[in-house]
């Protein structure tokens, strides 16, 4: 892309596997194809919905050259390059880099909890190794560490190409709107996460889009042209009808993200390899076909529910 641009959907891509969990590759590309049908304005590989920190370092790289090499010249495609230490952080950058990334994004220093200083030197060793655009992202839960929003103002104005920032933590609507108010010119967007359960209050605090899995692409989308239209009437009839699915999300995680991507003929295999989740079982799987059933007319028809 000859310039970044980050705002809009830019969906998380979900990595499938086949039955015995090895990498399905074409079943990622059909993913990207989605996607990218379902005209989102950008891509996002190997992050915490892509199942990132359960990928080999080969499988890693090789799921970023698949997103890459499908996104490019489409919509932007960004590496997330997150790692214990910024020592492993930054070979993912550099293969990011050498593949035509057009960013990265990068948590603090996962696994355990990291105290400020660790987090700056961190970032500000992944900035230094690249030329990239870098997004911080900021998440709360378990093994995380939740950075504030004044912190995250000292990354961005310390860091040069840290301008852009994806906000999942704690009350992720407000927190967006003191990033932007503490960063200022110093922040080009702000994006929020949790598949967009906050989206529409983020929206009054200036937030830039929103990066939720990919398994409800083309209604995310029609959700953004909605607020961009500015046409509050239309974008809370599709946020409160997608509503239900996200809270499934919420309670199901990975395996629902499979399940629907798989009921949409999108893959072909559910096969998860985060542990913490319970599988749908029948019943769950029909209340979510009965959900997706009554939002058909938001959903490329190719990929609308399967029976």
């Amino acid at each position: 892309m000859d310039r970044f641009s980050y705002r809009g959907i830019f969906v998380i891509v979900t990595t499938p596997f086949t039955d015995d969990f090895r990498l399905d590759e074409e079943g990622l590309e059909r993913t990207m194809d989605f996607c990218l049908a379902a005209g989102v304005h950008g891509v996002v590989a190997n992050a915490l919905a892509s199942e990132g920190f359960y990928l080999t370092e080969a499988e890693r790289r090789r799921a970023a050259e698949i997103v890459v090499g499908k996104a490019k010249g489409k919509v932007p495609a960004i590496v997330a390059v997150s790692a214990p230490h910024y020592w492993l952080a930054i070979d993912y950058v550099h293969h990011a880099e050498s593949i035509g990334a057009d960013a990265v994004m990068a948590l603090p220093p996962s696994l355990h909890p990291s105290g400020p200083a660790e987090i700056k030197a961190h970032y500000k060793n992944i900035g230094a190794a690249t030329e990239l655009p870098l997004v911080i992202q900021n998440v709360s839960g378990q093994g995380a560490t939740p950075l504030s929003a004044p912190l995250i103002a000292e990354l961005v104005r310390e860091i040069p190409n840290a301008r852009f920032v994806k906000e999942e933590s704690a009350y992720p609507a407000q927190t967006v709107g003191e990033i932007i108010r503490l960063c200022g010119d110093s922040v080009e967007g702000v994006m929020g996460g949790k598949a967009g359960k906050t989206l529409m209050e983020e929206v009054r605090h200036g937030v830039a889009g929103t990066m939720p899995a990919c398994e409800f692409a083309d209604i995310h989308v029609a959700l953004w042209k909605a607020i961009a239209a500015n046409d509050d009437q239309r974008a809370r009839t599709i946020f409160n009808r997608l509503l239900p699915l996200l809270n499934l999300e919420q309670d199901y995680g990975m395996p629902l993200m499979k399940e629907v991507l798989k009921m949409r003929g999108v893959i072909g295999s559910t096969a998860v390899r985060q542990s913490g989740f319970r599988p749908l079982d029948d019943h769950a799987r029909a209340e979510v076909a009965a959900l997706m059933d009554g939002l058909a007319d938001l959903m490329l028809p190719q990929y609308a529910h399967r029976r």
